[in-house]
């Protein structure tokens, strides 16, 4: 396999064209049944098995479930301000660092749980937006660009499968 498949096994985010209810629809399911997804991929593993990495030098497991929890709730922070402000700036993260602190030494299931709530809260949100409100943007600096609530959607739920085809592939590649 080559290290581009290893790093995005579902294929990079790309911006459909045509964004159709029934895909907001689709993306926002894909986000509320995430925690679930993760949780029976990784309840039977033990300390070693969470330990592998998706490609070599990658991100083990436990890593992908923290690093997952961190980017949901920068994104959930980035609905809720785009919601309440006018084109805020948002504040990225160095998500390599943050993969990198101390916490990555807890399980991967304080991570889980953190998840398991958020996505009921973020979820709850997301299925209650208006049209309006999907219209709604904010700006991220390092792009220079504003992204629409509707794609921001649209690129967690890409966040979801990339992130859970990481941990799958962990399982089957073994590295």
């Amino acid at each position: 396999m080559i290290l581009e498949q290893l790093k995005y096994p579902v294929g990079k985010f790309v911006k459909p064209e045509s964004i159709t209810t029934e895909l907001i629809d689709s993306a926002i399911s894909e986000i509320e049944n995430f925690p679930k997804l993760v949780k029976a991929e990784i309840q039977n593993l033990d300390e070693q098995d969470l330990q592998l990495r998706y490609r070599p030098g990658g991100w083990t497991i436990s890593q992908v479930v923290h690093h997952c929890a961190d980017s949901h709730i920068n994104s959930y922070v980035r609905f809720k301000l785009a919601l309440t402000e006018n084109i805020p700036t948002i504040k990225p993260y160095e998500e390599s660092l943050w993969a990198d602190l101390q916490d990555k030494q807890l399980s991967p299931f304080v991570s889980l749980k953190l998840l398991e709530a958020l996505h009921e809260r973020w979820v709850y949100i997301l299925k209650s937006l208006s049209e309006e409100d999907l219209s709604k943007e904010f700006i991220h600096p390092e792009q220079s660009e504003k992204i629409s609530l509707t794609e921001n959607i649209l690129i967690y739920s890409w966040h979801c499968r990339h992130h859970l085809a990481h941990i799958r592939q962990a399982k089957e590649l073994r590295f």
